[in-house]
């Protein structure tokens, strides 16, 4: 079980004063010593958060992997097959939403088509691809037929579940990661994943890695990143022993 660590956040905390701090790139390093497997970043085309000069950084100092999430239908795909990240995943993006709400759309023709292109961009410039999408057996079996290397299951149904609706969803992770691994997918997952809910996905070994990001910056603010990524890490490591 790989954990990358999504910066996004510390990002966030910058852009609401637009200054110079805190820099996620130094967040990034942090993480890798807590012992994060890899950083993920979203740079979205509203820039939000992340900035064009935090993924050149990031890309020069980061000593493991680095996932780029990017939407399909943007210039950042052309900044992507520039800077060749070791991963891309390809993500849906709202302007209006708070967060991403959902995994890709990819029971319209049409989107379907904006998602090949991307990848076959994306795989000719050598860069590992990836779709996020909601664990179900369509989008599974469409992903395979893209050719793609690896899903990232949306995990936020389950997060804002309770009681038997978030055993159900769990359930249905489970099965959806299973049919991905079968057949031949690599199986990620993350949304919504916090220190309370993680473990019960950790568990799942079909699932090769999780894409954590809000609830570690939202911990480090009060026990300082390394020790946030760190517990994470033991959570999800004590899992996989169960």
């Amino acid at each position: 079980m790989r954990l990358y660590i999504n910066i996004d956040h510390v990002a966030t905390v910058r852009q609401a004063r637009l200054a110079n701090e805190p820099d996620p790139v130094r967040a990034a390093v942090v993480a890798e010593l807590g012992g994060a497997d890899g950083i993920t970043v979203h740079l979205r085309e509203d820039r939000r958060h992340i900035q064009d000069r935090d993924v050149r950084l990031l890309l020069e100092t980061a000593r493991t992997g680095v996932n780029l999430e990017l939407a399909a239908t943007s210039e950042i795909l052309d900044l992507a097959c520039e800077l060749r990240p070791m991963q891309a995943t390809l993500v849906p993006e709202k302007r209006e939403e708070v967060t991403t709400e959902g995994g890709l759309s990819l029971a319209d023709p049409a989107q379907v088509e904006v998602v090949r292109a991307a990848l076959a961009r994306l795989s000719a410039a050598g860069i590992r691809t990836a779709l996020f999408i909601d664990p179900n057996e369509a989008a599974i079996r469409t992903s395979r037929e893209l050719g793609v290397d690896a899903v990232e299951l949306h995990t936020g149904e389950y997060a804002n579940a309770t009681g038997a609706a978030r055993a159900e969803q769990l359930t249905r992770i489970a099965g959806a990661a299973a049919l991905a691994r079968s057949l031949g997918l690599a199986v990620h997952a993350g949304h919504g994943l916090t220190y309370e809910n993680v473990a019960p996905v950790a568990a799942i070994q079909e699932i090769e890695e999780l894409n954590i990001g809000h609830s570690v910056v939202s911990r480090a603010v009060f026990t300082g990143l390394e020790v946030a990524v760190r517990d994470m890490a033991d959570i999800i490591r004590r899992a996989r022993l169960v």
